[in-house]
């Protein structure tokens, strides 16, 4: 026998036989990695993923070409596999458990598990999309080693082997029940003893125990829900009628708050707890402790806080739980579209010092936008104007796209209408005025959304209209904003006919999405910008002088000559040219739509703005996008078909849900909200999703006392949930991330 290969290795073999790799922590059994059902690593990524000293899964389903796993997890199980089972040359196991995983290729859609009826424990399950099983070289926590899977799966019917598998469990419960699987014991029921009498001083006596230990509310972390929850534990929780529940908390708890409620605003807090429905019944906290009321300082409010876990102050806090899957980086397959677009990105690529595929990406498709503006426009009218924003860390080589696209535009004559910076929103009305179609390449993006943000300036406020405003009038007229007059026969200034503003912003991805608060989310500009990470610098190359490709010139020559419409008014009125769709574009265009159309209404049903207002455009989006994919293939004929439509349709979902997992991780109402956004970030990355309390204090760089206010208010929120761990004999706390209701 060979030497046992080393993790890196197996991943690189895996990955040859056409399986996706995912990593997993040493001594653990489960994937922890963020959005790792999505995770599809090529030989080059395997460095960057795995280490040698943990251990390594294979993603089950259509991510490995329909690769299953049936796992026999009972003695049984495994004794009878080969009665019932289809032969197979791929099974492994451990030693204690050999032949417990035999493998198949199988169109099977989801993950069926068989219980024990009676104690509930795994009998066998059958793994598939969405699920991974641990391979060899890997290390099971108990110290044994699992096998490697080097056998050839055979090739089953998903629905023959499904049926395998039942049959397999059936004789399992037969051998393990010959009479039949028993009924499961009632519990018995008792008569309840009747109430007793409680003294309600005592009552009272327990809810403000309860309430020195909830958190108070402090202006800008959470304040509303806090003090609801208080309200609710007094009110609702104890039972306490509200005039004097009123009373408890403005004598107990409002004191602590900063600033005060106001008397009025308490006793909105208590008529919401008491008429709002709730999951317990009233009284539930004095009833759960009775006969006998502990003493004040043995408080649990874990109970209180799960109750009213659902209240937030702010929906951006609800989309830390709301949010999807992170899907990862936008796949680079994703990032080529024939044509126009991947002749400027060869070009970039071979001339820039740190060639980037995603900054490329950017350049070249926001030139194509650029050239084909008021040129052309498909059959629902959606014009190539889009705003684009490459998200690349110092250095990464954001501006040799830009410049590119500079150097290109000066050949064809086009220079003039390509700007580098935005100061107001009159300037750009002024300069479209003009020109009426034009390319902005702006770095630091995320400034100008920062300057939005926290300024009172007007002027900001204009610029954020005239963005929203002009990217909805490509296709009708900008009504310009009135002017001074200047003169007794002054006219009023013409709107702009057909604008076409594209956007190519480059920023530094954690300053972008922090510089993003609610109102930017919901507004619709968020929902407007496709964002695309370029994730880490290249080794590098020695830069060259390469001139601009004729064919790259010839195509941009053609576009900048274009002038459809009719007669003298062709530039001011253009006409533009109508890119049909073919029958199947139409279909898969229709099914996006609809797809898009059911994301939205399950974020309209659970109170989600932003996840309304981003997927609310994604059907515009996803056709501005085909149609650039169709003009970029053949600017001469151009038409939308199913391969346009497809990959416009991909990219955008794909894109979609990376940009609200991130917004939902970093954008922030306040700072007190960012770092309870940056702690739930660094709980999402840890091993398990938990870290233990010294740690968490050390790695969020903050003083005791904030990081426990930090603490009480995700605790309260229903985020993080504490956990006891043992360490060196001694017993210490950790927080965990709580899981998604």
């Amino acid at each position: 026998m060979g030497s046992v290969p080393t993790i890196r290795q197996a991943a690189r073999e895996y990955i040859a036989r056409g399986w996706s790799p995912v990593p997993v922590p040493k001594d653990s059994k489960r994937a922890v990695l963020s959005g790792w059902q999505k995770l599809r690593l090529c030989n080059d990524q395997v460095e960057a993923y795995f280490t040698n000293d943990a251990n390594i899964g294979l993603i089950l389903g259509e991510a490995s070409g329909c690769l299953v796993d049936v796992d026999l997890d009972c003695p049984e199980a495994v004794e009878l596999a080969d009665d019932f089972l289809p032969s197979t040359p791929a099974v492994t196991g451990r030693p204690s458990r050999p032949g417990s995983h035999r493998w198949y290729y199988a169109d099977v859609p989801k993950t069926k598990k068989y219980t024990d009826p009676i104690h509930g424990k795994m009998v066998v399950e059958l793994r598939s999309n969405g699920g991974q099983t641990v391979v060899g070289p890997s290390i099971h926590p108990d110290g044994e080693p699992y096998e490697r899977l080097t056998g050839e799966p055979a090739r089953v019917p998903g629905p023959m082997l499904k049926a395998c598998v039942e049959a397999l469990y059936d004789a399992v419960l037969k051998q393990r029940y010959p009479d039949g699987v028993p009924a499961k014991p009632r519990p018995v029921l008792t008569t309840p003893a009747p109430p007793r009498e409680i003294d309600p001083a005592r009552v009272e006596e327990r809810a403000i125990a309860y309430l020195a230990k909830m958190a108070p509310a402090i202006s800008g972390q959470g304040g509303h829900s806090t003090t609801y929850a208080a309200a609710v534990a007094v009110a609702h929780g104890f039972a306490i009628e509200p005039e004097r529940a009123l009373q408890i908390l403005l004598e107990e708890y409002n004191p602590r708050c900063e600033p005060p409620w106001s008397e009025k605003e308490l006793a909105h807090k208590v008529s919401d707890a008491v008429n709002k429905p709730h999951e317990r019944p009233r009284g539930w906290l004095r009833d759960a402790e009775l006969p006998d009321i502990p003493e004040p300082n043995d408080v649990d409010i874990s109970g209180i806080v799960s109750q009213v876990g659902g209240v937030r102050d702010s929906p951006t806090t609800d989309r830390i739980r709301d949010a999807p899957d992170d899907p990862g980086p936008i796949p680079d397959e994703l990032l080529r579209v024939p044509g126009f677009v991947s002749e400027v990105m060869d070009y970039c690529m071979a001339t820039a010092p740190y060639p980037n595929q995603a900054l490329a990406f950017c350049g070249a498709l926001a030139m194509q936008a650029f050239l084909a503006g008021r040129k052309v426009r498909d059959q629902a009218d959606n014009r190539s104007n889009i705003y684009l924003l490459g998200l690349a860390y110092s250095a990464v080589g954001k501006d040799h796209p830009r410049k590119l696209n500079v150097q290109i535009a000066h050949h064809v004559g086009l220079a003039g209408a390509i700007g580098d910076t935005m100061a107001s929103g009159e300037g750009i009305q002024d300069i479209l005025a003009t020109k009426p179609c034009m390319l902005f390449q702006t770095d630091e993006f995320d400034a100008i959304l920062q300057s939005i943000n926290k300024s009172k300036d007007a002027r900001y406020e204009f610029l954020t209209r005239t963005l929203l405003t002009m990217y909805s009038s490509s296709n009708s007229v900008f009504p310009m904003r009135p002017k001074a007059k200047t003169g007794p026969n002054s006219e009023p200034p013409e709107p702009i006919d057909q604008p076409c503003l594209v956007i190519f912003g480059t920023a530094i991805p954690n300053h972008y999405y922090g510089a993003l608060s609610e109102r930017l989310l919901t507004n619709g500009f968020f929902a407007r910008t496709m964002v695309v990470e370029s994730g880490r610098r290249s080794e590098g190359q020695e830069p060259s002088l390469i001139d601009p490709p004729e064919r790259i010139l010839e195509t941009a020559r053609w576009w900048a000559d274009l002038q459809p419409g009719h007669g003298n008014l062709e530039k001011w009125h253009p006409v533009p040219e109508v890119v049909h769709y073919t029958p199947e574009a139409q279909e898969l265009l229709t099914s996006a739509r609809k797809a898009a159309g059911i994301e939205y209404s399950q974020a309209e049903e659970r109170g989600d703005p932003v996840g309304t207002t981003v997927w609310g455009r994604v059907n515009e989006q996803t056709r501005k996008l085909a149609l650039l994919y169709a003009v970029s293939r053949n600017y001469r004929s151009p038409s939308i078909d199913g391969e346009a439509v497809t990959w416009a349709d991909r990219f955008m979902t794909h894109q979609t849900r990376r940009m609200l997992f991130m917004a939902a991780s970093h954008a922030a109402d306040n700072p007190f909200h960012a770092e309870c956004l940056k702690f739930l970030q660094k709980l999402r990355e840890a091993p398990d999703r938990s870290l233990p309390r010294s740690v968490a204090l050390k790695r969020m760089k903050m003083d005791a006392q904030s990081f426990q206010k930090l603490i009480q208010t995700l605790e309260q929120q229903g985020d993080i949930e504490p956990i006891t761990v043992k360490t060196s004999g001694r017993t210490g706390i950790a927080y965990r991330l709580a899981e998604a209701g």
